[in-house]
């Protein structure tokens, strides 16, 4: 809870379902931080929360709550999370309404309760789009200039001498080069963002692939406070136990989805499953292992895979052995 013209994590145009806004959840969760009732109380004290996002995307609600721009999708999920095993791991859902004659998801404000929380979003899976999307981007091949200009912002060897000299990539060539890029595809999840409460905000993590790297990142996250990483492991652990238990997660396609990590000076310290704007519920008898590796047209999202090699690398910094599922 990030606008690109158009980035890895796109989502198809037309209508809300699952337009560009909805399913940048870096920036989104930015856009949180400065909508949270909590935090605009003692903005004044705290002018780190005047974060850029895009403010049209969260609006503040009543003391407790937040609205979220309307998202089909999303919106259907919450609702079936409502009464699944996943439920006290996911915001609160309190219905739709409308401001300025836009319709708004109403639900749970994550960073009530926190004081100057400092946060961090993992982006999970082995991929940030749907297979849909790839197919429509090679029925529509367009040369992206924007997509080459970042792919040269962040590595200028990895076009290659044609796209170099185009000037520009194919969207489907980016979008997989995006993934391979960071642990996405190594590790089943990256960092997307880390807010400190001193008010550093970092999202230079494009490059994390190695575990050692993520080791690195969380230590800084963390404070090196050891008391708040056994608090994460073991809700973690908690999330594992109700994802084997949860018959949405059984039934549908995560991609994009994020694990939220909140924490404040206090020791509170949170986990939640955020963004649900591309999980997508799955043809009739397909199931996933969410954990075999993704080959286009087995929908697999590495899900799972993602999260045990997470709890593995916080087991490592806490010097406890690997107890994730084989």
């Amino acid at each position: 809870m990030r606008l690109e013209a158009a980035g890895a994590g796109e989502a198809p145009s037309g209508g809300d379902e699952r337009g560009d806004a909805q399913n940048k959840p870096w920036k989104k969760l930015k856009s949180l931080v400065q909508w949270s009732p909590c935090v605009i109380s003692f903005r004044k004290h705290y002018p780190w929360v005047q974060l850029a996002g895009h403010a049209g995307n969260f609006k503040a609600g009543d003391l407790g709550h937040v609205l979220k721009r309307h998202c089909s999708n999303e919106q259907q999920c919450l609702e079936r999370l409502g009464g699944d095993a996943l439920q006290p791991y996911v915001p609160a859902y309190y219905g739709m309404v409308e401001h300025d004659g836009q319709p708004y998801i109403q639900m749970e404000d994550l960073l009530s309760g926190f004081e100057n929380p400092s946060i961090m979003d993992c982006k999970m899976g082995v991929r940030t789009y749907l297979e849909e999307e790839l197919e429509k981007a090679r029925q529509q091949p367009c040369l992206r200039h924007d997509m080459y200009d970042k792919m040269m912002e962040v590595d200028p060897s990895a076009p290659t001498l044609e796209e170099h000299a185009q000037r520009g990539v194919l969207k489907p060539r980016y979008m997989q080069w995006r993934e391979s890029l960071s642990s996405t595809s190594s590790l089943g999840f990256r960092i997307e963002g880390v807010k400190r409460a001193s008010g550093i905000c970092s999202t230079s993590f494009k490059k994390t692939r190695q575990p050692e790297q993520v080791v690195e990142a969380f230590w800084d996250f963390l404070d090196k406070d050891k008391h708040l990483l056994s608090s994460y492991l073991d809700q973690l652990q908690e999330v594992r136990a109700a994802l084997d238990q949860s018959e949405f997660f059984k039934a549908h396609e995560v991609v994009g989805s994020s694990l939220l990590f909140v924490h404040d000076k206090t020791g509170l310290a949170r986990v939640w499953m955020i963004d649900f704007g591309k999980t997508v519920p799955l043809p009739d008898k397909q199931t996933l292992t969410h954990r075999l590796p993704w080959v286009e047209g087995n929908r697999e999202d590495g899900y799972l895979w993602g999260l045990e090699n997470l709890t593995a690398i916080m087991q490592s910094m806490l010097g406890k052995p690997d107890t994730s599922p084989t």
